[in-house]
């Protein structure tokens, strides 16, 4: 790999801009679209691609950031209910304690404080996590995509997930 390479490829896994990284590297270019061009180019040549492959593996495990691990974080915001946090009895809500809470549930909490009125408990945006989780299932592609192992895969691991939360006690309603 030149050196010019690896500045791209260094640079390209700071943000996973491609055009950016091209320009970093290539400074003299000045067209966004050659840099775009060029630099999605790169990512087809085979050292390229395995430097930036073998970079993103080791940083995913020092990082122990995997596409398992955000999808369990979105699922626990995207199917967390009002009801696993407050108990209302007659006219009162009562806080549930977090210590009485499950992992999942104290991941959905966006924060605590204290207001005028009380305890406050605000949650992650449950809109935003279902549609991230929609995306990556595929099910908001406007595009028809005739060939889905990916997405059959992805799935069926979501399957698997909400299985194990439903024999947990938790998870999404059933109806």
């Amino acid at each position: 790999m030149t050196k010019k390479q690896k500045i791209f490829a260094d640079e390209y896994l700071i943000d996973l801009n491609a055009t950016r990284a091209y320009r970093v590297a290539y400074p003299s270019v000045k067209k966004e679209e050659t840099a775009r061009a060029n630099g999605s180019r790169l990512l087809t040549i085979a050292n390229v691609a395995e430097y930036i492959s073998e970079r993103m593996k080791e940083r995913q495990k020092r990082t122990e950031v995997t596409q398992d691990r955000v999808v369990e974080e979105l699922a626990s915001i995207a199917f967390s209910k009002a009801t696993d946090y407050v108990t209302i009895r007659g006219n009162t809500v009562f806080v549930k304690p977090t210590e009485s809470l499950e992992e999942e549930q104290v991941r959905a909490i966006a924060g605590i404080k204290e207001g005028a009125n009380g305890i406050e408990v605000k949650l992650n945006d449950k809109e935003k996590a279902l549609e991230l989780l929609g995306r990556h299932l595929g099910m908001w592609n406007d595009k028809l995509d005739i060939k889905t192992p990916a997405i059959d895969e992805s799935l069926k691991e979501m399957e698997e997930y909400f299985e194990r939360q439903k024999a947990r006690g938790s998870g999404p309603p059933v109806e």
